[in-house]
């Protein structure tokens, strides 16, 4: 019988967020994202040497504050 831990993924537990998690957080399709992205309405994105995209935890947090302040 196996006793590993299941893994959690790095970018939760420092804080990171992937563009798959954001779009969940949100309930968008990734499609929505890059349209926001490419408008300049997303939240500020770090890139990695791979080229995928990670969004801190506080900017998603800030990112949702002034959403609600402006609706």
């Amino acid at each position: 019988m196996s006793t590993t831990k299941p893994r959690i993924p790095v970018q939760r537990t420092r804080g990171w967020l992937t563009v798959d998690d954001f779009c969940e957080e949100l309930g968008i399709a990734r499609s929505t994202f890059n349209d926001w992205r490419a408008k300049g309405r997303a939240p500020k994105c770090a890139k990695l040497p791979n080229g995928q995209l990670r969004i801190r935890r506080s900017v998603f947090e800030q990112y949702m504050t002034t959403l609600e302040e402006t609706s």
